[in-house]
């Protein structure tokens, strides 16, 4: 980043001309920051407070100045994080090629500035201009009480989180043509949940579907295996189909589901084969939680719990079992919803109006606390290094002992899953046997599908199921199932989160030869907020 240019106050805008130097009010200011060690003590009577509505703007309007002048150290200075600034703000120029600057100031809103940013992008001749808004906070420095922009990453550009960087160049991947399994093209500006995921998607397979790399300004580094996530492109380069799993339907329909929803996640699996036809997320920032989430997932595991119960023989669907309000178990006590109890009623009632203590009573009986994850294991094939095609999380039911065995039989406790994991378990459950889930085919690269040790018993397959078409028409899932048609079934869930006044909110159903699970964080009861998502996916089919 050049330390040479002078900088001209033009209708408060800064703007950067090559030649000469020109500081102005912001070089008196520039001793290092509090990130430096540098200013500590300098004033004689250190301030306290938050920063004064004149200090917010001559602090916002001294750094904009610094930085569109292209002098990183005096920027960085006016920062509370010198070490950290000073890279980021000289990698601008030297790694982004980001030249031209003009940084244009608005109104502050408390000690938030916001400022839009117009620029040039060069690479070898290709140029394209760069606009776009962001924002700093004027906090007052803990050592010196001098107002100090609070530096964030993000500062430099709105996308930009920890451990990122802006670079400029050719495209570590070539673009990539993504289609659903009947052609048609999934794009961002289309499907922007799919956002991550086609970005992970080419970073994958780039060079696997024949494209040719064009030249980009591009977010690289950050967590570990992160696609690079491009923010302009100079010069296209030639994108290679790749074709997916998904369906754009149903992708659709996920998509408008979860905007219903803050914190939501959905996924969408075919029973027989395993294939994804959706994936969509409303969640803060690019996290693909549907994926890679890790969360109790409540009573939906019951499907599960169930199976294993039904194949030691324990329990069956038409048999009678004992549903009371309450029920301890070594140091635990596990209650029922509104603390409901049902007298002389089956297995099949329990299952369909999710009694806690039915299941629970059960694990005495059972006489082996690591049952449950063995079922998830080898029939489920939970934790069995899924090859998707993406990275994903495969789930996890830890061996347990004690309450938190007991605890884990209502999806509580230890277990960790997300919407993927139990979409498939639903798939599982649907089928008989365990198809791992892909978004790519497997022929593409040649990965290995993982693959479960056994299939469910027929007579098991064929309980469990009718209980979840049960619950789908006469039990706590008959409210969000109503609208689907065909052969359903469903299960909800409501997982207790520490910390969390209201639950997360767990649903996952079938219908016909598609299954779905949704989560919504704080949604509550499961049928309340995640059911009208698996439903309106469902209906989709």
């Amino acid at each position: 980043m050049r330390s040479g240019a002078k900088v001209a106050v033009i209708g408060g805008a800064f703007i950067v001309f090559a030649g000469g130097v020109s500081y102005g009010a912001y070089s008196v200011l520039a001793d290092g920051g509090d990130g430096s060690g540098t200013d500590a003590g300098t004033l004689s009577t250190r301030e306290t407070g938050p920063p004064s509505a004149e200090e917010i703007r001559t602090t916002a309007k001294d750094f904009l100045a610094a930085w569109a002048g292209g002098d990183a150290v005096a920027a960085a200075g006016l920062t509370n994080n010198a070490a950290e600034a000073e890279p980021a703000l000289a990698g601008y120029e030297d790694s982004a090629h980001i030249t031209g600057v003009k940084l244009t100031p608005g109104q502050p809103v408390g000690a938030k500035v916001p400022f839009s940013v117009s620029a040039v992008v060069s690479y070898e001749g290709q140029r394209k201009p760069l606009a776009y808004a962001s924002e700093l906070t004027v906090v007052r420095g803990l050592t010196s009480g001098r107002p100090l922009v609070d530096w964030q990453p993000s500062v430099v550009h709105p996308e930009l989180g920890k451990g990122e960087s802006l670079r400029t160049g050719p495209a570590s991947e070539p673009p990539i043509k993504a289609v659903d399994r009947n052609g048609k093209e999934l794009t961002k500006e289309k499907y922007p949940s799919l956002g991550p995921v086609l970005d992970q998607l080419r970073q994958k397979y780039g060079d696997k579907a024949g494209g040719k790399a064009g030249i980009e300004l591009v977010i690289e580094g950050g967590a570990e295996q992160a696609a690079d996530r491009t923010l302009l492109t100079l010069s296209k380069g030639e994108p290679g189909e790749l074709p997916t799993t998904l369906d754009a339907d149903v992708q659709a329909a996920a998509e408008r589901a979860v905007t219903k929803y803050s914190d939501s996640s959905v996924v969408a699996i075919k029973p027989s084969t395993g294939e994804v036809r959706a994936v969509a997320n409303n969640r803060k920032g690019r996290w693909n939680a549907a994926f890679l989430g890790k969360q109790a997932p409540g009573s939906t595991m019951k499907i599960a719990t169930a199976a294993m119960l039904l194949e030691k023989g324990l329990v069956a669907a038409d048999r009678t079992v004992e549903c009371p309000k309450d029920v301890r178990y070594y140091d635990r006590t596990f209650h029922n919803l509104d603390n409901f109890k049902i007298d002389g009623g089956t297995f099949a009632q329990s299952f369909a109006r999710s009694c806690n203590t039915a299941f629970i009573k059960q694990i005495n009986e059972v006489d082996d606390d690591a049952a449950l994850a063995k079922e998830a294991r080898d029939v489920f094939g939970i934790g069995l290094d899924w090859q998707t095609g993406i990275p994903s999380v495969d789930g996890s039911v830890p061996e347990e002992t004690g309450g938190e065995a007991a605890a884990q039989y209502i999806g509580q406790g230890t277990i960790q899953m997300n919407a993927l994991n139990m979409a498939s378990i639903t798939a599982t459950a649907k089928s008989g046997s365990f198809e791992q889930p892909v978004v790519v085919p497997l022929s593409l690269d040649g990965r290995e599908r993982a693959t479960a040790s056994r299939s469910l018993p027929g007579p098991v397959a064929q309980q469990l199921r009718d209980m979840m078409r049960r619950t789908a028409t006469s039990g706590t899932g008959a409210g969000a199932m109503a609208s689907v048609g065909g052969d359903k079934g469903a299960k909800t869930g409501s997982a207790e989160v520490d910390g969390n006044a209201t639950s997360n909110s767990w649903f996952t159903g079938f219908a016909d030869d598609l299954a779905a699970a949704a989560v919504v964080d704080s949604g509550g009861h499961g049928g309340d907020a995640a059911g009208p998502l698996v439903a309106a996916v469902l209906n989709a089919r």
